[in-house]
């Protein structure tokens, strides 16, 4: 698999117009009813000119709005960018979430171009890795199943911008580095993410997924161990074997450890990793499976953040379990009625093979519950309700309440959307089976909720107590199937990665 190479990502103070770089990015937004320049290094003539001019050439300033003009004279830059920022408060104040979208929209659209230099309002070292994010982010694309051919015929796949400088004041404030090291692993761990998503499923698939994990992880104190069937036969993790029985892709089960001696603090991430959903034999119809290459993006989030998370040292045991499995029809595929024992003894009866992303987390959430972990998060493509209830770009959040504000805050700081749901006790009577433990499926209305209600029968105790525990349902949010917009480029977005690593940092730092 091919991952694009990390964005290059530096800061000046100095005079943008003598910065060298293919393109000078400056913000318009929309105020009182009238398109403004936000505040940039061009000189005051330069800066009315070029206001006076924008009813003219119909620029509105709206969110991802981006023209490009001919570059100042004595600029470095051949091209001058304006990004729209959309409606502006009476303050005139940016966001860090919008400063991220107008910056990785302008690097999204200038896709072809090498260097770019943005001159967005960010006067703090926290506005400045803003804009290095939403670069980081929109600096993306993929090119992997290109062919020769088609460059040839005249469609040569564009690469995207590989080097941004940042004007800010802040460029010689100390802390500005790190924030700009970060902003560059968080760009590439989401963008691993959508690497990973969109590989089609002929050349993504559980063993492949696993070799993809020993691939990435390698130069990092990231261990990896994969449970091959057999293993995982023996070990009787039934969820995963019973989904993806009947593929001749056989599953895996791949755990991805990192454990620097400093950790005071252990976090366990689950993620379902169904690398393509057919529905099995409760099949799904022709046109809902055209993008079921997404329903392993909670395995490609897990895995993306425990790499981020070791890249930048954090001072925090974290383990993914990639449950990985390929939902196929055939002779050999579970049935509806059939009763599996998932990891731990629990029998659980199969109504509806399409419900299975739940089965094969039940292993992984059994068997990440046995070390204890002091927080236990899953995240997966689950439900189609969660799109009926939270729309295409908010994902949900639910479980214990101490963790579900937790993730609500990181997610919230990271410019991530999220928003917590319930889990109504009358949902759990609805999933009681007349021959298993409990079954797959329940109650219709609210199924996000009842597939929850499902996972939770799978975290563990320790002492007595549930382990604290979230359940992440990203199925409309993973994958962009309208139009690119801000940093978000079709099809794979990498959402979930920003959350999991400011969620882990909170934990590390409460746990010094």
């Amino acid at each position: 698999m091919n991952i694009a190479s990390e964005l290059k990502l530096t800061a000046v103070t100095k005079d943008s117009k003598k910065t060298a770089g293919d393109a000078l990015v400056i913000g318009v937004g929309q105020q009182d009813g009238k398109t403004v320049l936000l505040d940039s290094p061009l000189s005051v003539k330069d800066a009315a000119a070029l206001a006076d001019s924008l009813p003219m050439l119909g620029i509105t300033g709206g969110a991802d709005e981006v023209r490009r003009l001919p570059g100042l004279e004595g600029s470095a830059a051949e091209i001058l960018v304006l990004t729209g920022v959309g409606r502006l408060p009476a303050d005139g104040a940016v966001t860090p979430e919008t400063l991220r979208r107008a910056a990785g929209s302008a690097i999204r659209q200038l896709i072809g171009l090498d260097s770019v230099t943005i001159a967005l309002p960010a006067p703090t070292v926290a506005d400045a890795a803003a804009v290095a994010e939403g670069a980081a982010m929109g600096a993306y694309s993929y090119t992997e199943h290109r062919s020769a051919q088609a460059a040839k015929n005249g469609s040569p796949a564009k690469e995207p911008v590989s080097s941004v400088t940042i004007v800010t004041p802040a460029a010689q404030d100390k802390s500005l580095k790190a924030a700009l090291n970060r902003a560059a692993i968080l760009g590439r761990g989401v963008n691993i993410t959508r690497s990973l998503v969109n590989q089609p499923p002929s050349h993504l698939y559980p063993e492949t997924f696993a070799q993809a994990a020993k691939d990435l992880t390698k130069g990092l104190p990231i261990k990896v161990t994969v449970l091959d069937e057999k293993r995982l036969e023996k070990e009787g993790y039934g969820g995963i074997l019973g989904v993806g029985k009947g593929s001749s892709r056989q599953p895996r089960l791949v755990k991805v450890e990192y454990s620097p001696s400093s950790a005071k603090q252990s976090l366990a991430l689950v993620g379902k990793g169904i690398t393509f959903d057919s529905g099995g034999l409760s099949l799904k119809p022709a046109a809902g499976m055209q993008t079921m290459k997404l329903d392993m993006a909670g395995a490609a989030v897990v895995l993306s953040t425990v790499l981020a998370i070791a890249e930048l040292g954090l001072p925090i045991k974290v383990t993914g379990w990639l449950c990985l499995a390929e939902n196929m029809p055939s002779g050999d595929a579970q049935r509806p009625s059939d009763v599996m024992t998932t990891y731990g003894g629990r029998t659980v009866e199969v109504l509806n093979t399409d419900a299975e992303g739940r089965l094969v987390m039940a292993d992984a959430l059994a068997a990440a519950s046995e070390e204890a972990p002091d927080a236990l998060i899953d995240i997966a493509t689950l439900t189609g309700a969660q799109m009926i209830a939270l729309g295409r770009r908010v994902s949900g959040v639910m479980g214990d309440d101490t963790v579900v504000d937790a993730v609500k805050g990181a997610a919230d700081r990271s410019g991530e959307l999220f928003w917590p749901m319930p889990l109504p006790e009358e949902l759990r009577p609805s999933l009681d089976s007349q021959v298993a433990d409990i079954a797959n499926i329940g109650e219709k209305f609210g199924g996000m909720m009842t597939a929850a209600v499902f996972l939770r029968e799978f975290v563990g105790e320790v002492n007595g107590r549930k382990i604290p525990w979230a359940h992440l349902d990203i199925a409309g949010p993973a994958f962009n199937e309208g139009a690119a917009h801000g940093y978000t480029p079709k099809e794979a977005t990498g959402v979930g990665v920003r959350t999991l690593l400011a969620y882990a940092e909170d934990m590390a730092t409460t746990a010094k």
